[in-house]
């Protein structure tokens, strides 16, 4: 398994996992990943920003995600809790597999892999928000090591469950 930056290429492949995804959140009922999001302006943006990553097993790309080191806003404020910590932290943002690789254990080495990525930018906290109906999810980011810390609003007034792992 290897981790690498996208490139513009890539792009078929990730819409490609992102419509795995938001299919399987469709017939789950789950309002997340609906009405055209993320789409390719979105995937383009995480590509010139130079923050989105692929997985790849075999020389296929099986996962995607967004690994930044910006503040993120909407975590400026959380609800019903409080964050593990204050300082610096990088944030997972638009995680999806392959469903060739779904509930096959990869998810523990692939947050392994992201986790490496952190400390090599000498940062020691990782947060993630995700969908409150998001079973899935939830389990992964519990058996990774996540804490749920509290409740966050996104910029259209979405709640999400926000997650935080330390890395000391």
């Amino acid at each position: 398994m290897k981790i690498r930056h996208s490139s513009y290429n890539d792009i078929p492949s990730i819409m490609s996992i992102i419509e795995q995804a938001q299919t399987a959140f469709k017939i789950a009922g789950i309002d997340q990943w609906q009405n055209h999001y993320p789409n390719i302006p979105t995937i383009e943006n995480d590509i010139k920003l130079n923050e989105s990553y692929v997985i790849e097993m075999d020389d296929k790309i099986v996962g995607t995600f967004v690994l930044s080191f910006r503040i993120e806003d909407t975590y400026n404020i959380i609800y019903d809790g409080e964050w593990l910590t204050h300082d610096a932290y990088a944030v997972i943002h638009r995680i999806a597999f392959d469903s060739s690789i779904k509930r096959k254990g990869y998810s523990k080495s692939i947050i392994e892999l992201i986790e490496k990525m952190v400390i090599n930018n000498n940062v020691y906290s990782i947060k993630i928000d995700t969908h409150e109906d998001n079973q899935i999810m939830r389990k992964m980011l519990s058996s990774t090591g996540f804490t749920h810390c509290g409740t966050i609003l996104l910029r259209d007034g979405n709640k999400r469950l926000a997650f935080e792992k330390t890395l000391k």
